[in-house]
């Protein structure tokens, strides 16, 4: 069996220190847990230089690209941790799939214009990391067997003498502009509820895009993000040029584990108040709304649903259902869904059959996939889509990339939406998609 080496560092609970490092390496990849502020989350992981990038190749189905991220795995080969370390990750694959992966898994129109032309995916093969344990107070780097020695020690270097420097600055060039008017938006609910009257669904996820043109280094825009809104399913993914994803998203897409799969939907959310009192009152009115206990109950089915294709027959449970979570801009509305994977199914086989998450879909999920490319102008690219890690042993995190950015070509853009039932308002739903990212919004503007 071969082993991973791990050489410990100074623990630092925020990555920002070691990230600066290989902020400018190719395929630098950041997955963070928003510590020291943000308390859920357990690992920050990041890497650079991978031994490869995998994109999807021209006519390459969802599924065939799947198997090839399983056999680049397999051609790594399989390595374990030294005891007593309990790490997340013993080299293999981190990076993203777009929202618009769904589209190589399942048959969709292709109405929406595809804009920003970002990949339907992009992952590393990476046979480093340097992982944080928040919980063990502890900073490492793992290296899997196949890492020649000569990199191993170049890296033990680099990361020895890491700044915390994150002044290349970055701006907008204006303020960010809504995509469509608050009457386009409160056209595309009216046409959201005929089709739920008349049968096609329950529930649609609409989305706003939000942009401007900007210029600067995407990292310092980061930094400054995860200050404001730290979340415990952020991220940050260097693409070629001076293009980047920058994610401060509090939902987790799908784990799995030992072979146990969680799913943590969010559906249902509520302003920060402006006091104690008005807080308390919006968090209390959250968690007694039966519109977003419904929302909230239709998508934990849906994901139910999505689980038990590729989960052990009896294995799919719900240990939590609408609980309160509260981050520095909202209140939400939180489930669990669990199982274990069935014999001969893997990640991957999850993935392809969960993908997108629903909680971000809608109900029955191809058929509001469908209204949501025919409704919103254009196509959500990194939005709702996922950053991932899948390491040589199976264990894989992700989260879905809501509360996300692309800097891409000068561009900026954000994203804010909801899910719509037959009883949503638009104009309350028109505030939502704006509250949910206005702590965004607001801060680029500062810088």
């Amino acid at each position: 069996m071969l082993t991973c080496s791990v050489h410990p560092l100074p623990y630092h609970a925020n990555p920002g220190a070691y990230f600066s490092a290989i902020r400018h390496a190719p395929g630098a990849v950041l997955l963070d847990s928003g510590r020291p502020t943000a308390e859920r989350g357990r690992y920050d992981l990041m890497s650079a230089w991978p031994l490869q990038e995998l994109r999807v190749q021209a006519g390459e189905t969802g599924r065939g690209f799947l198997q090839r991220l399983r056999d680049n795995l397999k051609q790594l080969g399989h390595a374990v941790l030294p005891a007593p370390y309990e790490l997340p990750f013993a080299g293999g694959l981190i990076g993203y799939l777009s929202y618009d992966f769904g589209r190589l898994l399942e048959h969709l129109p292709a109405q929406a214009n595809n804009d920003l032309q970002l990949p339907e995916a992009q992952l590393g093969l990476h046979a480093w990391a340097l992982i944080s344990d928040h919980h063990a107070a502890t900073s490492q780097l793992v290296f899997h067997p196949r890492l020649e020695t000569q990199e191993r020690e170049r890296l033990i270097q680099l990361f020895s003498h890491a700044s915390t420097a994150c002044n290349a600055p970055f701006r907008l060039k204006q303020p960010m502009q809504p995509d469509i008017s608050a009457s386009q938006y409160e056209q595309a609910l009216e046409q959201i509820h005929r089709y739920i009257q008349a049968g096609d669904c329950y529930q649609v996820n609409y989305t706003q895009r939000f942009s401007a043109q900007c210029q600067g280094d995407a990292w310092t825009a980061y930094c400054a993000l995860r200050a404001a809104c730290p979340t415990p399913f952020s991220g940050f993914m260097s693409l070629t040029g001076d293009n980047a994803i920058l994610s401060l998203s509090p939902e987790r897409f799908v784990r799995v584990s030992q072979n146990q799969v969680e799913t943590r939907p969010i559906k249902g959310t509520r302003p920060r108040g402006k006091d104690s009192r008005e807080d308390a009152a919006n968090a209390a009115e959250l968690l007694a709304s039966p519109k977003d206990r419904a929302e909230n109950l239709m998508i934990v089915d849906l994901l139910r649903n999505d689980l038990g294709r590729t989960c052990r027959t009896g294995s799919v449970s719900v240990p939590e259902l609408f609980n309160l979570e509260s981050y520095p801009n909202v209140h939400h509305l939180v489930s669990s869904v669990i199982g274990e994977l069935a014999d001969g199914k893997d990640a991957l086989d999850l993935i392809g059959d969960s993908f997108p998450g629903g909680s971000i879909t809608g109900a029955p999920k191809i058929r509001a996939m469908q209204i949501i490319d025919e409704l919103e102008p254009t196509r959500r690219s990194i939005y709702c889509g996922s950053l991932l890690y899948l390491d040589v042993r199976g264990e894989m995190d992700s989260s879905i990339a809501i509360r996300s950015l692309l800097v891409k070509d000068g561009q900026v853009s954000c994203w804010g939406g909801g899910g719509i039932v037959a009883d949503s308002d638009w104009q309350d739903e028109y505030q939502e998609s704006i509250t949910k990212v206005k702590v965004l919004l607001d801060t680029l503007q500062t810088l």
